[in-house]
């Protein structure tokens, strides 16, 4: 790619913050790990908490970007929710569950142990 192909991606990327994240949630939305309808009923939900509490589009430390997957590879007990720097992977991560997971992990810092089931955290730079 030359580099004024680059332009527009880089106009993107600042309008949409990247660079200033702290944490990046991926969701999984597929059906291979959760009935139909339920990996994307938690996507709505996440979304809306992420914006309802002015993390998403955001600066400084809890500003947080989310991404919708349709396989992290984990193909049971979704939808599965993995949270990156600290690699942390979540089961059962129902539409229901999703605000207290957003309360308790990403504003509070308190990842909720019951419902972890690995951790791979990325090294720092």
């Amino acid at each position: 790619m030359m580099d004024d192909e680059l332009t527009p991606l880089r106009d993107l990327a600042e309008k949409l913050l990247i660079g200033q994240y702290h944490r990046h949630v991926f969701l999984c939305t597929g059906e291979s790990c959760s009935a139909a309808g339920v990996g994307e009923a938690a996507w709505e939900v996440l979304k809306r908490e992420l914006k309802d509490r002015n993390l998403s589009l955001a600066t400084g430390l809890d500003a947080c970007y989310r991404t919708k997957v349709g396989c992290l590879r984990v193909c049971v007990g979704g939808p599965v929710l993995l949270v990156y720097p600290e690699g942390t992977y979540y089961g059962g991560m129902t539409a229901e569950r999703i605000p207290e997971f957003v309360k308790k992990h990403l504003v509070e810092g308190q990842p909720i142990e019951g419902r972890i089931f690995a951790r791979n955290p990325l090294p720092l730079a």
